[in-house]
């Protein structure tokens, strides 16, 4: 993987890697190591998703959100893991690049949105790409 000839903020510890629309494979290796650096937890709730306080009503049939009336300190704690590693994100991109995430609500969308903007979406199986044109050769 080539890395970009000159990049503006150098291998600061400090602050996240700076995407500017080239090099996204650099960038998104370098983004992953700081995150997971900055807090474990965070690198879950990109790859899973936001914690969502729950309760259960009723005799314990029926689960729903909570308000955030009802939060606790653990909720409130586990909610922030999400708006931290949004927070990191977006401190590590260029205005261009937020103009296509600002409607994201969670960081596992901001980055599977950069993902897909940067590498496409996802390829193909080997043997789903075969089934496939084996169904369209048979379909003349």
């Amino acid at each position: 993987m080539a890395s970009p000839p000159n990049f503006e903020e150098g291998q600061s510890t400090y602050r996240p890697p700076r995407f500017n629309g080239q090099y996204y494979g650099w960038w998104k290796t370098r983004m992953r190591d700081y995150i997971m650096v900055e807090d474990s937890e965070l690198w879950d709730v990109i790859c899973d998703r936001p914690f969502v306080p729950m309760k259960t009503v009723g005799k314990g049939t029926v689960t729903v959100v909570k308000r955030r009336k009802e939060y606790n300190d653990a909720d409130r704690k586990a909610i922030e893991k999400n708006f931290r590693a949004k927070k990191i994100l977006v401190c590590g991109i260029e205005l261009d690049e937020y103009n296509s995430i600002s409607a994201c609500q969670s960081a596992k969308e901001i980055w599977e949105a950069l993902q897909t903007a940067h590498e496409g979406t996802t390829p193909l199986s080997s043997p789903k790409l075969i089934y496939l044109l084996l169904s369209m050769f048979f379909l003349r």
